[in-house]
């Protein structure tokens, strides 16, 4: 069946599909398969789709979008899973700006209930010239598959105690600040669900290359997936001749999608160029650092973040936790000059050599 979509989720981008598709009614209901569906109803809260460009379109009754199989376990959002069957006619939910879908079991007041998106088949690609013969779509097609040189050049990791606690805000004033120093920077994202959002939020502060775990074919990260995934971004970036990294990691250091498997992981710990902590409050900020040190012996360099908005949290902070403490919004100077001085150092040594 050929059918011409609306629009297409980012989640899909490795597969740079068009706006017609040919689908079929066999769908492989497993984490990644792409997959058209029709949205039914109206929001007015959580209405957007992030489409293969970056760009947010409001999603309306009717619409035929493509997407991609996926689960979901966000608490400020929507936690969702990949049914054991998926079929056509099957009511799904939308459970990401990206384009994941899947059934959704629990979601947070403040987005509201999901788009129902009623399943129309799996898309079929064909990769093969003039075939007629097409195979089951899923975004592990074109996905970076990582390089076989060693990540050579320091890691910024940006953690965080929750998903909105401002690590993408911080990512950005570090990216923005070391670009202007004269630096070739790399901006990642190694955790989460699929969302372009972020990386671009890097490119606009002056990253030179990024990329997500979506690029390396993965929808939503787990502690299966995560420690892996990793290590592919952080080599084709390295291999791009970057500099320095930034790497986010989504949600929290004691989430779901994985951040753990990386903290735990003692080739990726090695690459740190500085730590990063975005804590929502005093207390995050506090059990956040202490957590780091005595699970994962890692040692945090600067405290940012929500907890930090006002000299309230900073004092905290600096006196009770005994770290400095930069707001990215308020002093993104003060927080990207640390960062600079931090792994300055590790790049001039890596440049002699």
């Amino acid at each position: 069946m050929k059918v011409y979509v609306d629009k297409v989720g980012s989640v899909t981008r490795n597969l740079q599909l068009g706006r017609t598709v040919h689908l079929t009614e066999e769908i492989q209901a497993v984490e990644g398969a792409v997959i058209a569906a029709r949205i039914h109803g109206e929001k007015s809260v959580y209405n957007q789709l992030e489409d293969v460009h970056g760009r947010l379109v409001t999603l309306h009754g009717g619409d035929i979008v493509v997407g991609a199989l996926g689960h979901r376990n966000a608490l400020h959002g929507y936690e969702g899973v990949v049914p054991d069957k998926v079929a056509p006619g099957q009511k799904l939910h939308i459970l990401n700006m990206g384009g994941v879908i899947g059934q959704c079991t629990s979601h947070n007041p403040g987005v509201g209930t999901p788009f129902e998106a009623e399943v129309l088949g799996q898309v079929l690609m064909f990769p093969e010239f003039q075939s007629r013969s097409g195979q089951p779509a899923h975004v592990r097609a074109g996905a970076l598959k990582g390089s076989q040189q060693p990540v050579s050049v320091p890691v910024v990791y940006v953690v965080g105690t929750c998903m909105n606690a401002g690590k993408t805000y911080a990512a950005c004033a570090m990216v923005r600040r070391l670009a202007q120093a004269g630096y070739r920077v790399g901006g990642a994202k190694l955790t989460g669900v699929s969302l372009m959002r972020d990386t671009l939020s890097m490119r606009d502060s002056g990253a030179d290359v990024v990329m997500d775990f979506t690029d390396a074919g993965t929808v939503c990260t787990s502690p299966k997936t995560a420690a892996q995934v990793s290590r592919i971004i952080l080599s084709e970036l390295s291999a791009s001749e970057v500099d320095v990294i930034v790497a986010e990691t989504g949600d929290g250091i004691m989430g779901e999608y994985g951040v753990q498997s990386i903290l735990e992981d003692p080739a990726l710990r090695e690459l740190a160029g500085a730590w990063v902590l975005c804590a929502n409050d005093p207390v995050g900020a506090s059990g956040g650092v202490r957590h780091l040190k005595e699970t994962y012996g890692i040692q945090v360099d600067v405290v940012a973040g929500p907890a930090t908005d006002n000299r309230v949290g900073i004092r905290f902070v600096e006196r009770e936790v005994g770290l400095p403490a930069h707001n990215a919004r308020a002093d993104a100077a003060g927080l990207g000059g640390l960062i600079l001085n931090k792994v300055a150092p590790r790049i001039a040594g890596r440049k002699s050599t």
